[in-house]
């Protein structure tokens, strides 16, 4: 069963964590204290994302699990 919303949310967290190695490596190249920290800002604001986007994702699936199990228990 497919979920849109679902699905939303799983495909921002992969194209949060591809945005994450884009900026692990410009990180290991640059020597730039300065840069070092704002590449570091950005990496600490995408993880605060990507950590409430699945913590919403966990949240919406069991809720449609719950949602699911009483409409099988009625119908019986």
């Amino acid at each position: 069963m497919r979920e849109n919303y679902l699905d939303g949310l799983r495909n921002d967290f992969d194209s949060c964590s591809g945005h994450l190695k884009r900026l692990k490596t410009e990180l290991l190249k640059t020597k730039s204290p300065d840069m070092q920290s704002r590449i570091i800002k950005q990496i600490d604001s995408l993880a605060n994302k990507m950590e409430s986007n699945q913590k919403q994702s966990i949240r919406v699936a069991k809720s449609r699990t719950r949602g699911s199990k009483k409409k099988s228990k009625q119908s019986v």
